[in-house]
């Protein structure tokens, strides 16, 4: 977690805006301090976390909005995958995307140049977007109503997996040009995830990855996580996703008509259900 690998957001940028952060919202330095001490520290950030988190999703369910909290290593293909979907989407559905990197706005620009409003956010030294961040980027790009919200995090199979955004799913994109066994070396990631992504296929035939592994890997750590194999490049498969998506969005606004959605915690199964 972050105690460990020490980054701090209080130098994130919105849209490129500097943001001050100065309330009591930090990370905190562990150095020389006692285990104790470090999982309070810790135990205190999640929990000021999921209170944001919690309000943004009352705000998403206020709007009837499906949010997809997107996580990979780098290089997985992520905002591949994320512009060949909303090209898709597009004149169907209401789509925004948030993108969160350490630097630069280069993804962003690349979901604008489909027509798409897209919003970065810079993390600087931070490794993952946290609710808070998502809470300032809703004040200037608020979420789509009766839409989709996707939210590519930052590249990094660790910290992303225990930030609650006030998403609707988590969504892991693994691509075939890594290790079949990245599951099982990162287990918190595809734990917190409803969705593996296998993505990349096209390369299946130049490269020496087993699918079958990988898939008992990802399910040995999350026996209910479903997985969908694809192609962003080539399209391949892309219609199960859509059709994902689209029941996502469908249960969001049937969900708006019966009451919000209720987080239930990290389980690695069942995370939320409706009121």
């Amino acid at each position: 977690m972050c105690m460990t690998c020490g980054c701090g957001d209080e130098n994130f940028r919105v849209h490129g805006l500097p943001h001050p952060h100065t309330e009591d919202h930090h990370h905190g330095d562990p150095a020389g301090g006692s285990f104790s001490r470090i999982v309070e520290i810790e135990q205190d950030l999640l929990s000021k976390n999921d209170g944001f988190a919690s309000a943004n999703r009352k705000r998403f369910a206020a709007k009837a909005c499906f949010v997809l909290n997107l996580m990979s290593s780098p290089g997985s293909g992520k905002t591949t995958l994320l512009v060949e979907t909303v090209r898709r989407l597009q004149g169907h559905l209401p789509v925004s995307v948030i993108e969160g990197d350490q630097q630069t706005s280069q993804d962003a620009e690349r979901i604008r140049a489909t027509g798409v409003p897209a919003l970065q956010i810079n993390t600087g030294k931070g490794c993952h977007l946290d609710a808070h961040m998502i809470a300032h980027a809703l004040e200037k790009m608020p979420a789509p109503e009766n839409g989709l919200l996707l939210i590519e995090n930052v590249g990094n199979l660790v910290c992303p997996a225990e930030f609650d955004l006030g998403e609707s799913s988590k969504v892991v994109v693994l691509s075939t040009t890594e290790g079949e066994d990245k599951p099982i070396k990162y287990p918190d990631m595809f734990a917190a995830a409803s969705l593996m992504v296998l993505n990349k296929c096209d390369l299946l035939p130049y490269l020496d990855f087993n699918v079958e592994a990988a898939i008992a890997y990802a399910r040995q750590v999350n026996p209910a996580l479903q997985i969908i194999s694809l192609s962003a490049r080539t399209g391949e498969g892309m219609q199960a996703w859509l059709d994902w998506i689209n029941n996502g969005v469908a249960e969001a606004r049937a969900g708006s008509n019966r009451g919000a959605y209720t987080y239930l915690g990290r389980g690695a199964k069942t995370e939320y259900c409706k009121a």
